[in-house]
């Protein structure tokens, strides 16, 4: 049987939203049903979000309850065919920031995944 520890070591995947509401943001574990927090910050809404989840768990060993664990079937990794001028452009770019084509990739695979979360967001709440 998995200890608390074991349990805290489980990367869950953290959400955090703006509560449009009362302000400040709401940070919640959607693999542990209940677990949810706030904060006045986004950063302070993920502190509070390990002590939540923290005491989620304790909570749910103590009752002898169900832990989801999520599956980790992805491997980080993706292959993607592209044409060969945007791959020179990346590249070049790539080159001008000083850093890997993966990391200026994963640079703005990142940023634009942030950028439609929040329009997701913000279009669910409208």
């Amino acid at each position: 049987m998995k200890t608390l520890n074991d349990y805290l070591k489980i990367p869950y995947r953290l959400e955090i939203v703006p509560d449009t509401e009362e302000g400040g943001f709401v940070a919640s574990y959607p693999d542990l049903p209940g677990c949810v927090t706030c904060g006045e910050s986004a950063e302070q809404a993920a502190a509070n979000a390990f002590d939540a989840k923290k005491a989620w768990l304790e909570a749910a060993l103590e009752d002898g309850a169900h832990i989801y664990e999520p599956e980790n079937s992805f491997s980080g990794q993706f292959k993607i065919r592209i044409p060969k001028t945007l791959h020179k452009q990346l590249a070049e770019q790539s080159k001008r920031e000083g850093i890997s084509m993966n990391q200026y990739c994963l640079y703005l695979l990142s940023q634009n995944n942030a950028v439609n979360t929040v329009k997701h967001t913000d279009l669910k709440e409208g």
